[in-house]
C-alpha cells in the first residue's frame, strides 16, 4: 500500500521532491503516529490539524511531526489534545523566535 505521494511542485527547477512534496493519507497518518483513523477525523473537526487542501484526505510531513508532538504530550505529560497542541503551537512560534534572534531578526 502506497502510504505516501509525492508530487513534483509546480515550476521546480531540480525536481527532486522536497520534505514539503511528501503527504499521508489519513490512515498513513494514523499509523505513522500511533493513533486511530477516528482520531485523526476528530483532531480535523476540532481544527487541531488541517489538510493539505480543504476537504482532502491528505497531510503534510509537517503536520504528521505536529501530530506526533501532541501524542507525544497527551501520553507522557497526560496533557488533553487541545492543550497539547496549543503547546506545540507555542514551542514552534518559540523555535522560529530563536532562529530570528541567531539570524539577528528579532522583530
Amino acid at each position: 500500500m502506497d502510504t505516501t505521494s509525492r508530487t513534483r511542485p509546480e515550476g521546480s527547477w531540480f525536481g527532486a521532491p522536497g520534505p514539503d512534496d511528501v503527504t499521508f493519507s489519513a490512515e498513513a497518518l494514523a499509523e505513522a503516529v500511533g493513533i486511530t483513523r477516528a482520531a485523526v477525523e476528530r483532531l480535523v473537526a476540532l481544527d487541531l490539524i488541517e489538510t493539505v487542501t480543504p476537504g482532502s484526505d491528505r497531510f503534510s510531513a509537517m503536520t504528521a511531526a505536529r501530530v506526533r508532538r501532541m501524542v507525544r504530550l497527551n501520553v507522557s505529560l497526560g496533557v488533553n489534545l487541545m492543550g497539547a497542541a496549543i503547546i506545540v503551537d507555542l514551542l514552534d512560534r518559540l523555535d522560529r523566535m530563536e532562529s530570528l534572534a541567531r539570524r539577528g531578526r528579532m522583530p
